[in-house]
């Protein structure tokens, strides 16, 4: 029983760990003019940029250094 608490609470952590990480390289990226605002488009082309920055800053953010 503990064991499992054990790992509920390390995922947890480490899930806490990644969307912080996804933020704070989501913010450094916006700050320095990288990130295109997130506004409503009917521009295919503009929601395909903000699906693809999306999708590069999440497994940025969870490489291992």
């Amino acid at each position: 029983m503990m064991e499992t608490a054990n790992v509920d609470h390390s995922l947890a952590q480490e899930n806490i760990r990644d969307y912080v990480a996804q933020l704070q390289l989501h913010m450094a990226l916006q700050a320095k003019n990288l990130v295109p605002t997130l506004t409503q488009s009917n521009d295919p082309r503009q929601q395909l940029l903000h699906e693809t920055q999306a999708t590069v800053e999440k497994l940025v953010s969870r490489q291992r250094l």
